[in-house]
């Protein structure tokens, strides 16, 4: 039916409406396209062509060289060396293990390393580089290398490890490297990214650890072009990171081993500190264990074997270690009682062999007594009951005071694991420590360095430093950093009476020194290099009644664990006091043990070297000429390098 002009006008109308709402609806659509094409190619061009180039460039970080570690003379004592590993970027391949399947076909690969790997790889950020195979040879690397196009992710690279030229004679100041752990993480707030790089080398304990900041250094950057398929093509850029700091130390590295030679297979350690600058010579600590077992991780084997022996390799006794001073004690007791005025230097006290105090009997080392003593024959032989008396007249109030002075219970800051700090008792720390109050044998024990008092053989060192010149010596272990002297402590004069300090010192002098001094035995007959010293015996178990009438078992028929600890201290030389050393052994029967290290460690640091056997007593020349000769072979050969840069 044919439509009417009407019904024509009317669609046509219809039609022209739609038609300008579709055409202006394209023609919007097309003005909002050409705007959005122009602000993404011309307003977001840069943001776009850098998520482009992220697309074929990775950035990678570059671990810095660990700071180096020097002795007083210049000779490298923790160094890195090259260390060829294989490592893979796990977001740079498709299949893992296929490319694992295809690298164990050129390289062999440990199953234990493998398996650590694999669970570095699934706890870690798919960017970082896990380490594969460390320590391969250089035929390993090169077969890896020329088929890297067929492994995709795998990078053959030339690092740096840590390494301990001196092994065992530095272990306890120097401690040692090893992989990082997701414990070390946990303890670290906001981790440097280069702390999360799995099996990233840091300092675990020791010098190493507490000096970690200082001697790791700030990451280097690298720009990697990879294809499709994550190989790397080529660098684009690199830009190096900082090396950690150098760091030199006090210790003479000769001296140093000389003592963990002389301590032999002892449980036991020496401290040896420069009398005029409080610079640690050497702080030796036995036995000892080689660092670099720990540095790609010990195994359990090695670790057993360290763990397992009761002379405690690990431990670093001669500042983490805390013993009863016993007679070595006695320079304090007698200052304290000088100080006070309650005894001259002439006064005398009586000695049976024993004192009664509050109903017990306090027992003097000889069974038979000492007769009557003034101070310097006191010290000269060691005689307990002299100290008893002056003890109880002085209280140990006053004694805790004087010890304090002389560095008995005190912290010292040394960048070192564990410094311990011994105790310095006192009634107020018995009163809030114990809950008990004080008594008068309590003060009788303290006395002798027995009961409570508890000392490092860095304190004793120290104390002995400070008897020598009345001035507060702190110990220093940091020479310089990246060849920046580090300034020398002030050393303030004791608050002590110069006369009382010089009857002391003439006492430490006969010790070693007059016929009747319980170390004139080993004494050093050089004028010029004459010591002052003092023994001590530290009872590690209490004797009782019924075994003192039958008589006191000697220390060498008892187990070795039950055995009394042996202690010397000394200065040298007298006159002119440059060192002050002391020595512990654990178990080692007594003073006997002690005094003869004490005596060579002082010759060794004196002269510089092996002295001659004119500075010994004839009698003993023989012996001390075959000791020398096995010390030659009981100190190996070490890689010896000097500092070559700063």
């Amino acid at each position: 039916m044919r439509k009417t002009p009407t019904e024509l006008t009317e669609t046509h109308s219809r039609f022209s409406r739609r038609a300008l709402l579709l055409g202006g609806s394209m023609a919007a659509f097309m003005t909002g396209l050409g705007f959005r094409m122009r602000h993404l190619q011309l307003d977001q061009s840069d943001e776009y062509r850098l998520l482009a180039e992220e697309n074929r460039i990775n950035i990678r970080l570059i671990p810095p060289a660990r700071g180096e570690i020097f002795d007083r003379n210049g000779i490298l004592l923790a160094r890195n060396e090259p260390s060829y590993r294989i490592i893979l970027v796990p977001e740079d391949t498709d299949d893992v293990d296929q490319v694992i399947a295809k690298l164990a076909t050129l390289v062999e690969l440990d199953p234990d390393e493998l398996d650590r790997a694999m669970t570095e790889m699934r706890r870690s950020p798919p960017f970082l580089p896990i380490t594969i195979a460390d320590r391969v040879s250089w035929e390993e690397l090169s077969r890896v290398a020329v088929n890297t196009p067929a492994l995709p992710g795998i990078t053959p690279e030339v690092g740096l490890s840590r390494y301990y030229p001196l092994k065992d004679d530095l272990a306890h100041v120097l401690g040692y490297v090893g992989p990082i752990s997701d414990y070390d993480l946990s303890k670290i707030d906001n981790p440097d990214q280069l702390l999360r790089i799995p099996r990233f080398q840091i300092g675990k304990v020791g010098l190493e650890g507490r000096m970690e900041d200082d001697l790791r250094g700030t990451a280097g950057t690298k720009q990697v072009e990879v294809n499709a398929v994550g190989r790397v093509m080529r660098e684009l850029d690199r830009r190096e990171g900082e090396q950690g700091d150098d760091v030199q130390l006090t210790i003479d590295h000769a001296l140093q081993s000389y003592a963990q030679a002389r301590l032999g297979d002892e449980s036991a350690a020496a401290v040896v500190i420069d009398c005029e600058t409080g610079d640690l010579l050497a702080i030796a600590s036995a036995p000892s264990f080689d660092p670099n077992l720990f540095v790609q991780g010990i195994s359990v084997a090695d670790y057993g074997e360290l763990t397992s022996d009761d002379h405690r390799p690990l431990a670093a006794k001669s500042v983490q270690g805390t013993y009863p001073p016993g007679s070595t004690f006695k320079m304090i007791t007698a200052l304290a009682a000088l100080e006070a005025g309650i005894v001259g230097f002439e006064d005398t006290v009586y000695c049976p062999g024993h004192m009664k105090i509050s109903n017990r009997r306090f027992h003097c080392w000889k069974r038979g007594g000492h007769g009557h003593m003034n101070l310097v024959q006191a010290l000269r032989e060691s005689c307990d009951v002299y100290f008893y008396e002056l003890a109880i007249q002085v209280g140990i109030d006053k004694m805790s005071e004087v010890a304090a002075r002389f560095g008995i219970g005190e912290k010292f800051d040394l960048p070192l694991s564990g410094v311990a700090r011994g105790l310095n008792p006192s009634r107020e720390w018995k009163s809030s420590v114990r809950g008990q109050d004080w008594v008068v044998g309590d003060t009788a024990n303290a006395s002798i360095g027995q009961g409570f008092v508890l000392a490092s053989p860095l304190q004793l060192a120290v104390m002995t430093a400070r008897l020598a010149t009345g001035k507060a010596i702190p110990p220093r272990l940091v020479k310089s950093i990246n060849g920046v002297e580090q300034p020398v402590p002030d050393m303030p004069e004791l608050d002590i009476n110069p006369a009382h300090l010089a009857e002391v010192q003439r006492g430490m002098y006969a010790v070693s020194n007059h016929r009747r001094g319980t170390a004139y035995s080993q004494r050093i007959i050089e004028d010029r290099y004459r010591i002052a010293g003092k023994t001590g015996t530290s009872q590690v178990r209490n004797i009782t009644a019924a075994e003192r009438a039958r008589g006191v078992t000697r220390n060498e028929d008892l187990p070795w664990g039950r055995r009394d600890h042996g202690l010397f201290v000394n200065y040298a030389p007298f006159d002119n006091p440059k060192i002050a050393v002391a020595v512990v052994v654990e178990h080692g029967s007594g003073s006997k043990a002690a005094t003869p290290i004490g005596r060579d460690i002082t010759l060794q640091a004196l002269y510089g070297g092996p002295p001659p056997l004119t500075a010994y007593p004839a009698k003993d020349r023989e012996k001390i000429k075959a000791q020398q000769k096995e010390m030659e072979k009981l100190a190996p050969n070490r890689e010896i390098t000097r500092r070559n840069r700063a």
